[in-house]
């Protein structure tokens, strides 16, 4: 272990990590049923689950990202609840209501009808089609946990996880989701069209017999166990010294942002999003079997942990600039030790 490596009170022992990585193990082979392919998207989606953040995938339709969050439900023994996002989609529809109802003695009284963000896991299907009073019903369940309706609080089960897609190529009949809340988006995954030998074993999986149903490999006991391991995975210094200068490289201020960024960016990734960098590095290190993180780790995960908390300013959205390049771009030129840097 590195010498500047941060305290680490650990609760935990050699047999209940194996024990834990055998889990999701088996976790990621029940998904593997189901999906072929998009490994690096499952492993984030994984990185979600593990860190307690809420997840956007995007890709065009048929790619399977509605049959990921589904075989993730399956395999993990959590409630599952699905919202199809349209434009009358009403707030209502996703926190619940009070309505009245009659009590033993027949006196009617207001009472709070749960609607489906009571849940573990919530797919929001195309979450960019609802409006925005209708996206916003989402905001306080992502960041509190919680539904207020009236004067009331409502806290929801433990855990609780968004995973909203959206495709970016249709855009009529739709509405963007607004930067606050796609900073409440730990990360954000982009769905890749399929290889030719993938599309074969998707043809060959799906077009025979009926697929096997997914057993359930977690309980919500193993999730939450896991991910208090997750947090107890060390960041030493200097790795966390890289993620800070990776984030505030994206920052058009800062002298050490690349002219891309200065030229092309009009803001940078937010607190929240050096956070969820770190986090998903975090469980990408524990998936890997090692109990700290390395540099490798914040590489891998800050396309998907910055992507959608950079915005372009006009010259870059009229020139149609990639925010994924200028992000490669910042990972590549960042220097790994501050003495570079300076």
């Amino acid at each position: 272990m590195n010498e500047d490596a941060q305290p680490s009170h650990q609760s935990f022992n050699e047999h209940s990590l194996g024990e834990a990585r055998e889990t999701l193990s088996d976790l990621r082979r029940a998904i593997g049923q189901r999906i072929i392919g998009h490994d690096d998207v499952v492993t984030g989606v994984l990185n979600g689950l593990l860190t307690g953040g809420h997840v956007l995938l995007e890709g065009v339709p048929g790619l399977g990202k509605t049959q990921l969050v589904k075989a993730l439900a399956d395999a993990v023994d959590l409630q599952f609840a699905r919202i199809q996002f349209t434009p009358d989609l009403m707030p209502a529809d996703i926190t619940g209501t009070q309505i009245m109802a009659p009590d033993e003695a027949g006196e009617r009284h207001l009472r709070f009808q749960r609607g489906p963000v009571f849940t573990n896991i919530l797919l929001a299907d195309e979450i960019n089609r609802a409006t925005p009073k209708t996206q916003s019903a989402l905001l306080e369940a992502m960041e509190e946990n919680t539904v207020t309706v009236g004067r009331d609080e409502h806290r929801l089960a433990a855990p609780f996880m968004v995973l909203a897609t959206q495709n970016p190529i249709e855009m009529e009949g739709t509405y963007p989701l607004p930067e606050a809340q796609l900073d409440r988006f730990a990360l954000k995954l982009d769905a890749a069209y399929p290889s030719a030998d993938e599309l074969a074993r998707i043809v060959e999986a799906t077009t025979g017999r009926a697929p096997v149903p997914i057993e359930p490999v977690m309980t919500i006991e193993q999730v939450q166990m896991v991910r208090a391991m997750v947090r107890e995975v060390v960041v030493a210094n200097h790795v966390r010294d890289f993620a800070i200068r990776l984030v505030m490289s994206t920052h058009p201020t800062q002298e050490s942002a690349p002219d891309s960024v200065k030229r092309y960016v009009r803001h940078g990734a937010s607190p929240r999003g050096l956070l969820s960098l770190i986090l998903a590095a975090k469980a990408s290190a524990f998936q890997d079997g090692r109990l700290n993180i390395s540099f490798d780790d914040l590489k891998t995960n800050a396309l998907p942990a910055l992507r959608h908390r950079i915005l372009l300013n006009f010259e870059g959205e009229a020139d149609g600039l990639d925010i994924d390049s200028i992000l490669t771009k910042i990972v590549d030129e960042t220097p790994l030790n501050r003495e570079a840097a300076a």
